[in-house]
């Protein structure tokens, strides 16, 4: 089993985030999520099975050559185990970006190396105690996570508010959040729908041409302001229930079910592939000049980094130092207009509902700084790209992760 730690080497609306108020059996072939405290005795945690969780080679073992990439990926390997150990590249696609940078020179400071930012032969090595950790993995993937329902996300305020949810479109957009990436590059790795390098699925019919996943029109429902409403279905899918599919090897996904009360964030936690096992941050750090995110522990160590969008012209960072209010998890959105300086004039207060695609994805993390918070989003390939409204926006996955490090005790510093 591989025993990763984080220091084992030493929208088409522009919501997004602020104005927001706060609603008030063990597998021994699967990898445990990293962790920088020391495991106490007790009773045995009741693992969360999840078809599609990393299984990792035991030590140093090499790959089974079943699970083993069909051609190199070293990029695309060195992200994978970089977002296992907590600095994340944001979307895992295989090239050397920001938020790729962004990572490498974290995982450098962490480990007293040149911080180049680079994938140096130093940085190389450090990081080559987890070469047999393969970058991709074939997974088939359930039928109950393909099932779905899946929803257009309206482009108004008023028009969202009437949604049961602000769930995922499609399967495919949900299937590239679980795996830490984008429809795109997980196209590359299937195509014609079969898993690069090999010609035919090993199991299920095969088909040059899968059937698209849709959602059958779904009849009038209650929304959660009580009228009547039906929403769109999301396009047709590439990707279908039982379907065998190559995707980005993320790990550190084991979930102790019995850590996480809330049913919903459980669910939520396993729809992203994030694990239980995160370590605790005595304080994060929000550089504006970098881009980043980084958790430090109370010894003054770096326990995860991300790459993250904050502020704009007309909403600047908040600089200074702030504590955590609430830490809200699945949170619906309060919009309102008058917080928002590209609102419409017709815009009117509206409450939108919990879902990956609301302004501020899964996670709300409110801070003593009014209208101000941490939280995720619905378009994660534009984190490190794109503005804010002066908050704080990660993907959602990283959001889920860092919203199990916080509490009402970490600090909270914004600097320029």
């Amino acid at each position: 089993m591989s025993r990763l730690s984080y220091f084992a080497v030493a929208t088409a609306l522009s919501l997004t985030a602020c104005g927001y108020k706060g609603t008030d059996t063990k597998r021994d072939d699967q990898q445990p999520a990293a962790s920088s405290t020391v495991a106490q005795a007790g009773p045995a945690p009741a693992w969360s099975d999840d078809p599609m969780a990393s299984h990792d080679p035991s030590g140093n073992a090499p790959a089974d050559p079943a699970a083993a990439d069909d051609k190199p990926r070293p990029l695309m390997q060195a992200q994978v185990v970089l977002d296992r150990l907590g600095f994340t590249p944001g979307v895992v696609d295989g090239k050397d970006g920001l938020s790729t940078k962004n990572a490498v020179k974290a995982f450098q400071q962490a480990n007293n190396l040149t911080q180049s930012g680079e994938l140096d032969d130093a940085t190389r090595q450090a990081l080559g105690q987890w070469s047999n950790i393969p970058a991709t993995r074939v997974v088939t993937i359930p039928a109950d996570f393909a099932a779905g329902p899946f929803y257009k996300t309206p482009k108004e305020p008023a028009d969202q508010a009437k949604m049961p949810a602000l769930s995922y479109a499609s399967l495919d957009e949900k299937l590239a959040e679980r795996f830490h990436t984008t429809v795109a590059v997980l196209k590359e790795l299937n195509p014609g729908g079969v898993p690069a390098g090999m010609s035919t699925p090993a199991s299920a019919s095969p088909s040059a041409s899968p059937t698209p996943t849709t959602t059958p029109t779904p009849t009038p429902s209650a929304s959660s302001s009580g009228a009547a409403f039906t929403p769109e279905p999301g396009p047709p899918s590439f990707f279908h229930a039982n379907q065998q599919i190559r995707v980005p090897n993320v790990g550190a996904d084991r979930i102790d079910s019995g850590a996480v009360e809330d049913a919903s964030w459980l669910t939520t936690l396993k729809m992203l592939g994030v694990g239980t096992g995160q370590p605790k941050a005595d304080k994060i750090v929000v550089d504006k000049s970098a881009g980043t995110l980084l958790a430090y522990d109370a010894g003054g160590k770096i326990v995860a980094a991300f790459t993250a969008t904050m502020g704009s012209t007309h909403d600047p960072l908040p600089l200074g130092d702030w504590k955590i209010l609430t830490v809200s998890k699945n949170p619906p959105f309060h919009y309102n207009p008058d917080l928002f300086w590209d609102a419409k004039a017709t815009d009117k207060k509206a409450t939108l509902p919990p879902g990956p695609n609301g302004p501020v994805g899964v996670v709300w993390i409110d801070l003593s700084k009014e209208h101000y918070g941490i939280h995720g989003t619905p378009n994660p390939e534009t984190i490190g790209r794109a503005e804010s409204h002066g908050c704080v926006r990660l993907t959602n996955w990283d959001a889920a992760r860092l919203a199990q490090m916080v509490s009402s005790s970490t600090k909270v510093s914004f600097v320029a």
